[in-house]
């Protein structure tokens, strides 16, 4: 599970970053232009490719180096050349999923990733029931199929706003490149940020096992993320639709409404998971990682506080200010790798949780006043907007609650 964790780490971060690199400039782009909607695609479609072919190339240099570093002998290497076919075929569901999006189309991408993770688990699932030895890199074969069968879903989906044209022009790959230059910066900062627990754990100790109990938090903590990253994809069409020459008051209200939306859904949960953690990890990864319950329970203290920093980077992005969210990041992370480090020297292998909690207080403390001087943001209103959405949700359980003794039906 070590080893798995780390091969997730690699190749989640790859393509993350590449999706801020490239999805993002997409659907900005194609969102204000009305005439240039092939060349912006398919620019986008040549860069993707580009990419890809330049991360496969570093796998074959270097993938044997990063596995040995990281502790894990020829493993980690295997799998991640074993990866290859699926990093092809993620160039096209990568694609079609920005085309969909650019277009606020989210039940093809939804169609995509549900087909894509259901073949992958029934595989798991039938050597499961079959007893049948499965090996890391048979997952990984599992993971490349999964991904072609997800590619021809996403496709059904979207085929209707295909065009079938390929004209790149440098006019726009200049253009993506340079609006996703930042971004590209700081989705990869991101990604070390959201890991690095892991790869110092898997660094300066010897246990894989304690790198396992690290991912098998962080997995159960992304169901807390879920909301947050849906907001962010839905934020990114809806902003760069807005005239920003007439002030960011609509941009200020999107962003206090979405968190306090974001808030009255997390925090309930990761005080529910903070106050019984061994039950959420003996459910969801097994009753061997009970070891990992304290840090679940740190990862739950960030997650009630996490969607205020993610949307105001996000935000920021969007209103043209990339190049200061760069920088602010690469100092928060800096910040998070000292308070890592400080806490794992002190506390021992738990001590990156106990970092990890500090870090994100100490980015709220930085981010909102800058929010606050741009965009002129008050936590009253996000509050006023968590109580909002407690009230609809309140009123429609009351609402269908009565159907039945009014004679109807939902």
């Amino acid at each position: 599970m070590g080893v798995w964790a780390f091969f997730l780490i690699v190749t989640t971060m790859f393509e993350t970053v590449k999706a801020n690199l490239l999805k993002n400039a997409h659907i900005k782009f194609v969102g204000n232009s009305s005439k240039d909607k092939t060349a912006i695609a398919s620019s986008s479609f040549l860069l993707n490719a580009a990419i890809t072919l330049l991360f496969i190339t570093l796998l074959f240099l270097l993938s044997g180096k990063l596995s040995f570093w990281l502790g894990a002998g020829t493993e980690l290497e295997t799998m991640l050349k074993y990866w290859i076919p699926g990093l092809i075929v993620l160039i096209f569901f990568s694609h079609l999923e920005a085309v969909s999006q650019s277009h606020l189309d989210f039940k093809s991408i939804f169609a995509g990733y549900l087909s894509r993770q259901v073949l992958f688990f029934l595989f798991i699932l039938a050597h499961f029931i079959l007893k049948i030895h499965m090996t890391l890199t048979d997952v990984v074969v599992y993971q490349s199929i999964s991904v072609f069968f997800g590619t021809i879903v996403i496709y059904f989906f979207s085929k209707k706003y295909l065009l079938y044209v390929f004209n790149p022009t440098m006019k726009w790959i200049k253009q993506l490149l340079g609006f996703g230059g930042y971004i590209f910066g700081i989705g990869l900062i991101s990604n070390i940020f959201a890991s690095l627990d892991q790869l110092m754990i898997g660094k300066f100790t010897s246990s894989k096992s304690m790198v396992a109990n690290y991912n098998a938090a962080s997995r159960i903590s992304a169901l807390v993320d879920i909301p947050s990253y849906a907001a962010a994809e839905i934020l990114l069409p809806k902003v760069s639709q807005i005239d920003l020459t007439e002030g960011y008051h609509k941009v200020t209200y999107m962003y206090e409404r979405m968190v306090g939306i974001l808030l009255c859904m997390s925090i309930p949960t990761a005080l529910v998971i903070f106050i019984v953690p061994r039950f959420f990890i003996a459910t969801i990864a097994g009753a061997q990682y009970q070891d990992a319950a304290f840090i679940l329970q740190m990862y739950m203290l960030a997650a009630m506080i996490k969607p205020i920093v993610n949307q105001a980077a996000n935000i920021f992005l969007y209103i043209g200010k990339a190049r200061f969210c760069f920088f602010l990041n690469s100092g928060l992370l800096a910040v998070n790798f000292t308070l890592n480090y400080l806490c794992f020297t002190e506390f021992g292998a738990y001590g990156a949780a106990v970092g990890n909690i500090i870090s994100c207080v100490v980015a709220v403390l930085i981010w909102y006043p800058i929010l606050q001087k741009n965009l002129s943001v008050n936590f009253l209103n996000i509050i006023k907007h968590a109580v909002d959405t407690y009230k609809i949700i309140f009123l429609r359980i009351v609402f269908i609650r009565k159907l039945p003794r009014m004679g109807l039906k939902l």
